[in-house]
C-alpha cells in the first residue's frame, strides 16, 4: 500500500508547510553526514531523482519512503517532519496535531508526542479501517515497537510470523524486519504504537 503524507482533507497550507519542513530537514541531515544525493540513494534504496524532488519540496513523499530515508540517516521518523524544541511541559491539542493518512485514506497515524521530544522514543495513535492492511518497511537496526490494541482487532505480521490480537492485548516486537498491520474486523480498529530506537 502506498502511503502519502496527507494532512486533513483541504488542509493545503498545512500540507505545504509539512513538505517544506521535510525538504529542509532531509537536506540538512544529509549534508551534516557528508552524504551526496547518490550516497543517500544507495543507503536508502530511494532513487536520486526522488531524493532531489523531496529536498526541493517538489513532491509530497510517502510514509514508506520517509521510513527508508530515516533508517538510512539513522534518525527517528518524526525528526524528518521537522524537529521542534519542546518546552518543559507541552500539551498537544488534538486540533493542532498533524494527522498523516494513507493515500487511500484507510490508515491514519497521529503523533502523541512533540517532534524531537525524545531522540529514541515516538508514540502514535493508529486507526485502521475494516479489512485493511498497512505494510511497513524494516526500520533501523535495533528498532522495536510496542502496540496496544484499544479498539477492534489486529493481525500483526512480523517477517514470516502472524499474531492475532484483540482489544486490551499488547505486543512488543523487533521492527527491523518487514512487518504489516492488518485489521481483519468489520469495524475501525485503533491502536497505540510506541516506537523505540536503538541508542
Amino acid at each position: 500500500m502506498t502511503e502519502a503524507l496527507l494532512l486533513g482533507e483541504g488542509d493545503e497550507i498545512g500540507a505545504a508547510e509539512l513538505t517544506r519542513r521535510v525538504a529542509e530537514t532531509v537536506r540538512v541531515l544529509r549534508k551534516n553526514r557528508g552524504y551526496s544525493l547518490d550516497d543517500l540513494a544507495q543507503r536508502s534504496g530511494v532513487s536520486r531523482a526522488s531524493l532531489s524532488q523531496i529536498e526541493t519540496a517538489k513532491t509530497n513523499p510517502t510514509i514508506s519512503i520517509l521510513w527508508k530515508i530515516a533508517a538510512a540517516l539513522g534518525v527517528p521518523f518524526a525528526q524528518l517532519l521537522g524537529e521542534e524544541r519542546p518546552e518543559r511541559v507541552r500539551i498537544l491539542r488534538r486540533a493542532d496535531q498533524q494527522v498523516l493518512r494513507s493515500t487511500d485514506g484507510r490508515m491514519e497515524s497521529r503523533p502523541l508526542m512533540p517532534a524531537g521530544a525524545s531522540p529514541t522514543v515516538e508514540a502514535y495513535e493508529l486507526r485502521l479501517q475494516p479489512r485493511s492492511i498497512s505494510v511497513s518497511e524494516p526500520h533501523a537496526k535495533g528498532t522495536t515497537e510496542t502496540i496496544v490494541v484499544l479498539v477492534g482487532a489486529l493481525r500483526l505480521r512480523v517477517a514470516d510470523e502472524v499474531f492475532e490480537l484483540n482489544a486490551g492485548d499488547s505486543v512488543y516486537f523487533h521492527a527491523d524486519v518487514a512487518h504489516a498491520y492488518e485489521n481483519p474486523g468489520r469495524v475501525e480498529a485503533r491502536y497505540h504504537n510506541v516506537i523505540t530506537y536503538a541508542r
